[in-house]
């Protein structure tokens, strides 16, 4: 007689060895499109960025409204992985990744065209322009069903490095501005965004094993908002993936304020910051597969109160500052490759978009708040201190709900494995 216990155990060795079926090229080329589409929907989220201390000057903007220009399609770009994460369980990442891409081209397009006249237009753009946030959403769980359990953190960390297409916009965007028009980089970056458009309808392809939720968008999301790494996994990216989009969005105003930079200097700075941050989420998805999310997540939280704790003083930027921001840089971006290896452990196979849009929001809003707490902060008492003070205490508070939180859960789910 067959026990539901000898079916459970059939059931999760058939899921964790189907993964390997494909070919490990058809594989890796899968992973290379995927995070090839997020680099590049990621640059187009991020043009405002660079060129915010430019309309700050041509539109008279003050510290708050500049603020809010770069941190609008953060948060639109954040909410809209809910239902694109759900979307994607249901259509797959090969009808979702070029549908995102051809969307995101319009407001490229609009702001680039027409659209960056006035404050209203520019968030008004800026608002759809946050479109092509969502790209993360769709790739994760696209990139989780081609990858066996033991191989998925090192693949989404992998993925992740696609938010390196922040470091694309600030390392082109002021340059193209310079040689052709502020027009230049939107209609570049909506030219890559069509390529990889036709690109991606023609290679990608859904793993063969992909299992499709029957349930209804709004049924899942509800299921998914239950579950308890929905929650914990989101208040982590909030602080890791959060810091991170923060510090990418407002670090050239910060060191050009606070440093007396110019803005192509802080540009490069800052595509510094973005680059170390990028290279270390495959670090952090690896280092998760061999010695576990928590432990990562540990050392990184408590590197991201040190360096905020020291910057909260304005040290001279070299050396101190530097290496504060770079030690956070790298810390935000392991921390950020180990939510998501976290995720691939406790969440349900037909439930990792869902799961995935609802974190990936949780790190974008992450994101939002903290550009606009500081300028407010800045306008009102003329220093950044109070808000980099502010992320020393969140970012320890975040470290000891690592330790104790987060470690039951995954205890708890190991144990059950283990039944």
């Amino acid at each position: 007689m067959t026990t539901r216990h000898q079916i459970d155990d059939r059931t999760v060795a058939t899921e964790q060895s189907e993964p390997s079926k494909p070919k490990p090229g058809r594989r890796t080329l899968m992973l290379g499109l995927a995070t090839a589409g997020f680099a590049i929907n990621f640059w187009a989220w991020a043009l405002l960025s660079p060129l915010g201390p430019l309309f700050k000057d041509s539109l008279g903007l003050s510290a708050f409204q500049q603020a809010l220009l770069v941190a609008v399609p953060v948060v639109v770009g954040s909410l809209g992985r809910i239902p694109v994460g759900a979307l994607t369980d249901r259509f797959g990442g090969r009808a979702m990744f070029p549908a995102i891409s051809l969307i995101t081209i319009v407001p490229v397009l609009f702001l680039g065209l027409v659209g960056h006249g006035s404050l209203a237009a520019l968030l008004v753009g800026g608002f759809f322009l946050g479109l092509g946030g969502t790209a993360f959403a769709v790739g994760v769980p696209f990139v989780n069903a081609w990858f066996p359990p033991q191989r998925r953190g090192l693949a989404i960390g992998i993925f992740g490095a696609g938010m390196g297409g922040t470091a694309i916009s600030a390392l082109t965007t002021v340059r193209l501005v310079g040689s052709g028009g502020v027009a230049t980089p939107f209609i570049v970056t909506a030219v890559v965004l069509a390529v990889y458009a036709v690109v991606a309808a023609l290679l990608l392809r859904d793993a063969p094993d992909r299992t499709v939720p029957t349930e209804s968008v709004t049924r899942r999301l509800l299921d998914t908002v239950r579950l308890p790494v929905a929650s914990q996994a989101s208040l982590l990216y909030a602080v890791a993936f959060g810091g991170y989009v923060a510090f990418s969005v407002y670090l050239p105003a910060y060191l050009k304020t606070a440093y007396g930079l110019t803005q192509a200097d802080a540009a490069n700075r800052m595509a510094g910051f973005v680059l170390l941050a990028v290279l270390m989420r495959p670090v952090g998805g690896w280092l998760s597969d061999r010695v576990g999310p928590v432990r990562v997540l540990t050392v990184a939280f408590g590197v991201v109160t040190a360096g905020a704790t020291v910057q909260a003083f304005t040290p001279a930027l070299i050396p101190l500052g530097t290496i504060a921001f770079l030690s956070m840089a790298a810390a935000l971006g392991a921390g950020s490759g180990a939510v998501f290896a976290l995720v691939a452990l406790l969440a349900p196979a037909t439930k990792v978009g869902s799961v995935t849009g609802v974190v990936g929001a949780a790190g974008g809003l992450g994101g939002f708040v903290p550009p606009l707490v500081m300028g407010t902060l800045y306008g009102a008492f003329d220093s950044y201190a109070l808000g980099l003070a502010a992320l020393a205490v969140v970012a320890a508070g975040t470290l000891a709900f690592t330790v104790t939180v987060v470690q039951r859960s995954l205890r708890s789910e190991e144990l059950m494995t283990k039944l």
